[in-house]
């Protein structure tokens, strides 16, 4: 397989001889079940290149199942990087860490004249790859600078963090939402590291050359993203196949013994932290009051608990519809493999790019407060999600509903006070008697 590879790979390069040749960098994006991993991995093989994983989870050694990180058979068919290497008990790797390491791993592919494929996972993982950033802060980087520790930031209440940010960015407080401490905590770590607002940096990186909306220049010019999509039900029926397949694989012990050797003390301590490192990873905190319960209570109860579980910066994005996987080869894999090739040659794809619908009025960053349902929205585009929400228009009918009884009351009592009151008279009786008999 690896020789039929590499012959493939040199064919290729042979193709091309004579012509002026910028190897492109690869970025493979779409939903959970899209087919990222099957696609990056048949490109590898037809095109000699090396896959790096954009998985924030997938870094971290275990819950190989949980986080779907591809076979040992799988990574022996194409090198993989960036997957299983650093200590399930880090809870501080950040995607500057990622970002750093990708990066130099890129540049080292494309060294030895071979193609990065990036596949994802997380998009700000990916994000970091495209655009050149300059908020590049670390604690061990900041030499004389205050060191502030965000989980320590994190630990206070959202609504305080939020006022503090406020006070030193306003406009970056404006963008977010009090709840979302993870993002107000590193917008005011910004500050208290460097003395510069969050909000001034990302301003000096769109203004430089080649910067944009999304960030500063791109840090791979010749990139090349492919966008796979699919029908949401057709998503949705391979999700519920893959819990089972995850199921049939032996997940339920790769989560009781994850929990034995990492979790388990920290749960007796009451210590667990559910929001930084792996332990965030979609499920394993699901199966939470399951993994602490079980051997406690009935095989009864276990089982229910088990049941509960764009500016002048933004690249071309090709899209590519994967809904039928029957049809894969004529489909996905043959059109991926001319646009990719149409890259390394330097010219255009016979494929039109996706047209991203964009409206330059929207706000994405607009502050809203509801009053009716007593929360902040953020944006444009969920303010008017949210008014048309079940929700909302609960609140609203109940709010009409105590308007109306209210009104009600107000006019009832209005009525009961005037039929309270006396007749209401002209004059005294004896201004009155005066008046009949002078014939007035």
């Amino acid at each position: 397989m690896a020789a039929a590879a590499a012959a493939r790979a040199v064919s290729v390069g042979a193709g091309l001889r004579g012509l002026p040749r910028t190897l492109p960098l690869v970025v493979i994006l779409g939903a959970t079940g899209t087919g990222k991993s099957t696609l990056a991995l048949q490109l590898g093989q037809r095109l000699g290149g090396e896959i790096v994983s954009a998985d924030s989870m997938q870094v971290y050694e275990g819950l190989d199942i949980i986080t779907n990180k591809v076979s040992a058979q799988e990574q022996r068919m194409c090198q993989h990087h960036m997957i299983s290497f650093v200590d399930p008990l880090v809870t501080n790797y950040t995607v500057v860490d990622f970002r750093n390491k990708a990066t130099a791993l890129i540049e080292d592919i494309f060294a030895r004249d071979k193609i990065p494929i990036v596949v994802g996972g997380t998009n700000y993982y990916i994000e970091s790859l495209l655009w050149k950033v300059l908020v590049n802060t670390k604690p061990q980087e900041m030499g004389t600078k205050k060191v502030t520790d965000r989980k320590e930031l994190e630990k206070e209440d959202g609504h305080v963090l939020h006022k503090r940010l406020s006070q030193v960015d306003p406009e970056m407080a404006a963008k977010l939402h009090p709840h979302d401490k993870r993002k107000v905590a590193r917008s005011l770590q910004v500050f208290e590291e460097t003395g510069i607002s969050h909000s001034e940096f990302l301003h000096r990186q769109h203004a430089e050359e080649g910067g944009g909306p999304l960030g500063g220049p791109l840090k791979f010019p010749n990139l090349c993203i492919l966008w796979l999509h699919a029908d949401q039900t057709v998503l949705d029926e391979r999700l519920d196949k893959r819990v089972d397949d995850m199921l049939a694989a032996g997940l339920l012990d790769e989560l009781r013994d994850f929990h034995r050797r990492y979790n388990q003390k920290k749960v007796a301590e009451n210590s667990q932290d559910y929001q930084h490192g792996i332990f965030q990873s979609i499920g394993f905190k699901e199966f939470h009051e399951y993994l602490v319960t079980e051997g406690k209570c009935t095989p009864e109860t276990s089982n229910q608990l088990l049941k509960k579980g764009p500016g002048p910066s933004v690249p071309p994005v090709y899209g590519l519809e994967v809904s039928d996987v029957s049809k894969w080869e004529e489909s996905v894999l043959e059109p991926a493999l001319e646009i990719v090739q149409s890259f390394i040659q330097g010219r255009k794809p016979a494929a039109a790019p996706v047209k991203m619908p964009c409206n330059e009025m929207e706000n994405k960053r607009s502050y809203h407060m509801c009053d009716l349902c007593d929360r902040i929205i953020i944006g444009d585009r969920e303010w008017a999600a949210h008014i048309k929400s079940k929700s909302h228009l609960h609140q609203l009918r109940k709010r009409r509903r105590l308007d109306l009884d209210a009104l009600a009351t107000i006019e009832s009592q209005s009525i009961s006070a005037d039929c309270d009151k006396e007749p209401e008279e002209k004059g005294s009786p004896g201004q009155n008697e005066k008046e009949l008999k002078s014939g007035v």
